[in-house]
């Protein structure tokens, strides 16, 4: 299990790091389209489906990598103040009611989505450029296969934990700001700055402490 955790887990941070720089390209077509609207009055006809397409496949392809780092928002209010144990076993039950039938429902209804655009070779609508579109939308597919391999990395973590009592930690990645300061022991300006936030004694180094 230990194996498939970091093959999962290394899987998702290179999609999610290799796609990330289509925040990059996605800046500078929108920059690109800004400058020659505005300055030189001729607006491109690409910029709008090429910004949604970039947003859009930088969103999908981060989410398995955004799961490996355990991202994903949580109300944890109450979930905070379970045992390792006890969160694992929600987990473990929660990923098999809802994750992965939710993920196999994307992935069949974006293979027939993704299907049916590559026949028609389709293009998009929106605006005079007729850009192919078909591409795109083979993303959902390949996010959805991404979210379910990891998440059978998420489901041996579960079952680990509920034997030895401790979570599997991800690979050290990048972290916020609050975080490192905690990690740090540099919570002076947490707690006493302009915007100073509650701190629990001894909740610095725990797994899930703080996360959203």
């Amino acid at each position: 299990m230990h194996r498939y955790i970091m093959f999962a887990d290394g899987l998702s941070a290179w999609f999610g790091k290799v796609f990330s720089w289509s925040i990059v390209l996605m800046t500078l077509a929108v920059s690109y389209e800004v400058l020659v609207r505005y300055f030189f009055r001729a607006p491109t006809p690409w910029a709008f489906d090429i910004s949604y397409m970039l947003y859009g496949t930088l969103f999908m392809m981060a989410g398995a990598y955004t799961l490996s780092r355990d991202g994903h928002v949580r109300g944890d209010f109450i979930y905070r103040l379970w045992s390792s144990r006890t969160q694992a076993a929600v987990e473990l039950v929660l990923y098999f009611l809802f994750f992965f039938p939710g993920i196999i429902a994307l992935v069949l209804a974006g293979w027939k989505y993704a299907a049916r655009s590559w026949a028609q070779q389709e293009v998009s609508i929106n605006s005079p450029a007729g850009i192919p579109i078909y591409q795109f939308k083979t993303v959902i597919v390949v996010a959805g296969v991404l979210l379910f391999l990891q998440g059978i990395a998420q489901v041996f973590r579960c079952l680990i934990c509920l034997k030895t009592g401790q979570w599997v930690r991800a690979a050290e990645d990048v972290e916020e700001t609050e975080k490192v300061l905690m990690d740090t022991k540099s919570l002076d300006v947490l707690r006493h700055g302009s915007e100073a936030v509650d701190i629990p004694d001894g909740s610095v180094g725990s797994r899930r402490d703080g996360d959203a």
